[in-house]
C-alpha cells in the first residue's frame, strides 16, 4: 500500500524528535504480514522506540462519492514504550443511506505490528527445527495440464510403462473443503522436451495443444521455453515428500482451520500448503486448538477468510516436548480424526468439511441446528467429530504441560471456551499465544547455541551420527527429535518431571559422539581439520581439551596448535565462543577458559 510509505516517514521523524505524534487511516491490510514490515522495525526498536498508542484493525468505510464500501484500519503512534488503546469492531448496522454504525470492545494493551493485543506474535523467530518441510504445492500456469481419468487412460495410465510417474492425481483448496474432483494433472518435470515427446507422445501432445499456445504469450522467458513444464513446479521441495507415503495439507485460505493427510500419488495445487511429515503425531498438534489459534492469531487475512501463511504459522511454531506415551496417544487420535472424516465422507458423497466445521462450529456455542444442518450433523457424525478433537487437545495441552488450560469438572472443553468470544475467552487466547511466543523464544535461544529439536532429522540433517546427552539426578529418558545443529541426532536426558535439565551440558565429551571422520582424523603432522559444523567443532574442542596432558591456562593457544590450517580471525573467534558456551554449560573451568 502506498500509504505505508508515508507511514515509515512519518515514524522516522517521530522517532528523531521531530514530531510528537501521527494517525493514519489505512486499507485493513496494513497489519498482514508484508505491511507490517514497516510498523515492526519502528515497534523493536530498543535505542528510539515507538509505540501504537492507538489502533482500529478492522472498520467499515462507506466513500459518499460512488458508495464503494471499503475495509480500512486507524492507527496512530506515539514514542517510547507504553499501552495503547486498542478498539475492535463487535457490531456493525447498516442504515438507509449507507452509513455504518459500529460498537467496539477497547482493551488498554501493548498494540503489536499486527494490531492484536497481548502477545506480540511479530517478535517470533523463524525455527531451523521446522524448516525446509513446508511449501505450497505447485503452480500450473496452464489450465490444459489438468485431465479427467479417461483422458489419463487414453494417455497409457495402466498400459504404458512409466506413466503412472507423470500423470498423478491432483487437489487444490475447494478439493479439499468442499469434495474433490477426481482430476489428474500431466506433472513432466524432470523431463526434457524429446524426452517428454518420445517417451509419452500421448500426453505430450496434449500439453503441446493445450497450454504451448497460451506459454506462447507469456512475459516471462522460463514459462515460454519450458511450456511442457509447471510453472512453479516446486523443484526444491520435491525431495522433501520423496518416499514418503503421505503427507500434510491444508488450505492456505480457509474459514475454518484443518489439516489431512493426502496420499503421496497426489499432487497439491499452489493453493494448499503441504507439510513433509507423514507422522500422526505432527498431525494431531497441528489439528490441535493450540496451533490452531496460533495460525488465526499469527496469519493474515483475506477479508474475513484466515490465511495460513507457512513462514509465520508453521515456521515459527514450537512443537511440545512430549514423552512416547504422550506422542502415541495423541498420533492414536490423530489417526481417529483423519480416518473418521474420510469415512463419512465417503459413505456421503455430497457431505462437505466446510459443512461438517460449520456444524461444529454451532455445537460449540450450543445453537440449534435447521434441517440441512441436522442431516450433515448425523451423515459426518458430527458429535464424534467433536469428541476425537476435545479429547485431541487434552492430549496435547498434557504434551505441553499446560493441564491448568484442560477442561474438568464443570469446566467446558479449550475450545468451547475460545468460541464464545468474550472478554474471558480473549484472556485465555492471550494466555495461549503469550506461552506459545515464550516458548518460540526458548527453542530460539537454544538454535543460537547449537542444539535444534529436528521434527524430520533424516532429512532435515541427515547422515548424523551423534548423540547429545544432559543429566539430571540419573533419570533419563531419550527423545529422538533433539538434534544439534549441522548434524547430531540428540538424545536428551531428562529429569523426572520430564522438562530437560537447566544445569546439565549439551556437550559432555565422554558421551558424545563425533559427528564425522573428518573430525576423527588428523593431517599430516598431527594436526586436526578445523570442522565446518558447530557440534563437530564442540565435539573437536572437547577431545582436545580432555585429551591434553599440558596445563589449560591457555587453552585457546594450545588447541590452535592442533590445528591444521591457517588460525584465521574468524576461526579465533568461534573457538572463542566454544570456550565461553563450554564454561557457560559447565563443560569447562573458567581457568580452563582463561586462555581465550
Amino acid at each position: 500500500d502506498f500509504v505505508m510509505y508515508w507511514w515509515r516517514k512519518a515514524a522516522e521523524l517521530l522517532a528523531a524528535g521531530k514530531i510528537q505524534r501521527f494517525g493514519f487511516i489505512t486499507t485493513n491490510s496494513i497489519h498482514q504480514t508484508f505491511n507490517r514490515r514497516v510498523l515492526e522495525p519502528f515497534l523493536a526498536d530498543t535505542a528510539n522506540p515507538v509505540h501504537l498508542a492507538f489502533a482500529i484493525p478492522d472498520h467499515p468505510w462507506v466513500d459518499a462519492a460512488d458508495a464503494a464500501a471499503v475495509r480500512i484500519a486507524m492507527t496512530v503512534a506515539a514514542p517510547g514504550k507504553a499501552l495503547g488503546i486498542l478498539s475492535n469492531v463487535e457490531t456493525e448496522v447498516e442504515s438507509e443511506n449507507g452509513e455504518v454504525s459500529v460498537t467496539f470492545a477497547t482493551q488498554t494493551v501493548t498494540i503489536a505490528a499486527n494490531l492484536r493485543g497481548g502477545a506480540d506474535l511479530t517478535a517470533c523467530n523463524p525455527l531451523k527445527s521446522n524448516a525446509d518441510i513446508s511449501c505450497p504445492g505447485v503452480k500450473l500456469h496452464g489450465s490444459g495440464f489438468i485431465i479427467t481419468p479417461e483422458q489419463a487412460a487414453e494417455f497409457g495410465l495402466g498400459s504404458l510403462l512409466g506413466v503412472d510417474k507423470i500423470i498423478r492425481g491432483y487437489r487444490n483448496g475447494k478439493d479439499l473443503t468442499d469434495k474433490p474432483r477426481g482430476v489428474m494433472v500431466i506433472d513432466a518435470f524432470g523431463l526434457s522436451e524429446a524426452e517428454f515427446r518420445e517417451r509419452f507422445s500421448a500426453a505430450y501432445q496434449h500439453v503441446f495443444t493445450t497450454v504451448k499456445p497460451e506459454r506462447d504469450q507469456n512475459k516471462r522467458d522460463s514459462y515460454r521455453k519450458n511450456w511442457w513444464i509447471f510453472g512453479e513446479p516446486r523443484g526444491n521441495f520435491r525431495p522433501a515428500l520423496a518416499n514418503l507415503p503421505r503427507y500434510i495439507a491444508t488450505v492456505e485460505t480457509s474459514k475454518h482451520r484443518f489439516f489431512t493427510f493426502l496420499d503421496e500419488s497426489i499432487l497439491p495445487d499452489n493453493k494448499l500448503i503441504n507439510i513433509a511429515l507423514p507422522d500422526a503425531y505432527h498431525f494431531g498438534v497441528l489439528s490441535s486448538t493450540i496451533h490452531v489459534q496460533w495460525a488465526l492469531g499469527y496469519g493474515s487475512q483475506l477479508g474475513p477468510t484466515p490465511v495460513y501463511v507457512k513462514t509465520t504459522c508453521f515456521e515459527t511454531f514450537p512443537f511440545p516436548t512430549a514423552s512416547e506415551e504422550q506422542k502415541a496417544r495423541i498420533r492414536d487420535l490423530a489417526e481417529q480424526l483423519d480416518a473418521h472424516r474420510k469415512r463419512q465422507q465417503a459413505a456421503h458423497p455430497e457431505l462437505t468439511l466446510t459443512g461438517m466445521y460449520n456444524v461444529l462450529d454451532k455445537l460449540r456455542i450450543s445453537q440449534p441446528l435447521n434441517a440441512k444442518e441436522k442431516k450433515i450433523h448425523d451423515d459426518g457424525l458430527v458429535s464424534i467429530l467433536k469428541q476425537l478433537h476435545d479429547d485431541l487437545d487434552i492430549a496435547v495441552l498434557q504434551a505441553y504441560g499446560w493441564t491448568a488450560l484442560q477442561s474438568g469438572v464443570g469446566v467446558p472443553p479449550l475450545a468451547d471456551r475460545l468460541a464464545v468470544g468474550d472478554t474471558a475467552a480473549e484472556i485465555l487466547e492471550q494466555e495461549i499465544l503469550t506461552s506459545l511466543v515464550a516458548l518460540n523464544h526458548e527453542r530460539a535461544a537454544e538454535e543460537t547455541n547449537g542444539r535444534i529439536r529436528y521434527l524430520r532429522p533424516e532429512y532435515q540433517a541427515p547422515g548424523l551420527d551423534g548423540r547429545q546427552k544432559t543429566e539430571d539426578g540419573g533419570q533419563r529418558t531419550e527423545d529422538a527429535e533433539d538434534v544439534e545443529d549441522g548434524g547430531k541426532t540428540g538424545k536428551t536426558v531428562t529429569g523426572s518431571s520430564g522438562a530437560p535439565s537447566a544445569t546439565s551440558s549439551l556437550f559432555d565429551a565422554g558421551t558424545m559422539d563425533t559427528p564425522s571422520q573428518a573430525t576423527r582424523e588428523e593431517a599430516p603432522g598431527g594436526q586436526h581439520p578445523w570442522p565446518d559444523e558447530l557440534p563437530a567443532q564442540f565435539a573437536l574442542v572437547r577431545r582436545l581439551l580432555a585429551s591434553s596432558t599440558q596445563s589449560t591456562a591457555d587453552s585457546a593457544t594450545l588447541i590452535s596448535a592442533k590445528l591444521a590450517g591457517r588460525n584465521t580471525s574468524k576461526r579465533r573467534a568461534q573457538l572463542q565462543a566454544i570456550l565461553e558456551t563450554l564454561q557457560s554449560l559447565g563443560g569447562i573451568t573458567g581457568s580452563q577458559q582463561n586462555g581465550a
